[in-house]
């Protein structure tokens, strides 16, 4: 288990799609939720009749800005909005005030409907990734009366302690060095954090290249907040969305990358099993994050499943 940033998702150069070196400048707003300020970008031409993608990021603990550096939301966002946030305590959006400011899946949930509530939506289009994808699960159950379609792509196991992880097995010497970091990290030293995340990171891929792609642009882009990281694990130790999914009456796709290490591709085989009449799709070339390492098919099967510029 590794220090349990488990779902953690970043991209960087890909081939099929122009590549960015870096996030550009934001150009989102703001609005009052919950105690909170939350900070959300809409993505392509307003075009208030079109059911708005919303994108749930992984982590937990990441912010947003890691998407941009895929070209894909912005091909999706030429048919419809596409709609990224920060989620509470991260990137741009404020953590609550008093206590340590951590919140939990139920203040993760009522977030993501005051988005869906300011946006003046009354269906949206959910996509999440990683813990975005529990995320997005977790909503679905609570709002399933918001929900045209939803999209849940390399995500965590319904009962999050069930998560399939295979970075031992195929990257033991890997484990080993970022396991020889661990105590130099809890003690604090930044050069064994960075080392140790590093580690973690290369262990993503399914191409070299789109690993040493990455890893070159996640020095400088690529934060995380450890106090919100930790606090979602432990909250989400409480739940177990199994016996929700069969209740979907929506459309729905899985998507997983076939050398998926983070999250084993069972896991999203066992989460389409569930869910009646769902799509599920494997990315033979990806691992992780199939929307970088194969972004033109990932544009492809995304704007299929979703109805090109769909009212």
């Amino acid at each position: 288990m590794l220090r349990r940033f488990v779902l953690v998702l970043v991209l960087a150069v890909a081939a099929g799609l122009p590549a960015l070196a870096a996030a550009p400048a934001e150009t989102g707003k703001t609005f009052q939720a919950g105690g909170v300020t939350l900070y959300y970008e809409v993505l392509g031409a307003a075009a208030p009749s079109k059911v708005p993608l919303v994108v749930a990021n992984g982590g937990p603990g990441f912010d947003h800005s890691y998407l941009h550096v895929s070209n894909a939301w912005g091909e999706l966002a030429k048919d419809r909005p596409v709609v990224v946030y920060d989620q509470r305590g991260t990137g741009r959006s404020t953590a609550a005030a008093g206590g340590d400011g951590t919140a939990g899946l139920a203040e993760q949930i009522a977030d993501l409907e005051a988005l869906r509530q300011h946006l003046g939506a009354e269906k949206i289009d959910l996509l999440g990734h990683s813990w975005g994808g529990y995320l997005v699960m977790a909503y679905s159950a609570r709002h399933p009366e918001h929900i045209r379609r939803l999209l849940i792509v390399d995500s965590a196991a319904p009962k999050w302690s069930d998560t399939l992880f295979l970075f031992k097995d195929v990257f033991p010497e890997g484990v080993a060095r970022q396991n020889a970091l661990a105590f130099a990290d809890e003690l604090g030293d930044p050069a064994a954090k960075t080392d140790g995340m590093r580690e973690y990171f290369a262990m993503l891929f399914y191409s070299p290249e789109n690993r040493d792609a990455f890893l070159a642009f996640a020095g400088s882009n690529v934060q995380v907040n450890e106090k919100v990281n930790k606090a979602l694990n432990a909250d989400l130790a409480r739940f177990d969305l199994g016996p929700e999914l069969p209740k979907y009456h929506f459309p729905t796709l899985v998507v997983t990358g076939r050398y998926d290490m983070n999250v084993a591709p069972a896991t999203a085989w066992r989460i389409h099993q569930a869910i009646p009449g769902s799509r599920f799709v494997v990315f033979e070339k990806s691992g992780h994050l199939p929307f970088f390492e194969e972004p033109a098919k990932f544009v492809q099967v995304v704007g299929e499943f979703l109805g090109a510029g769909a009212p």
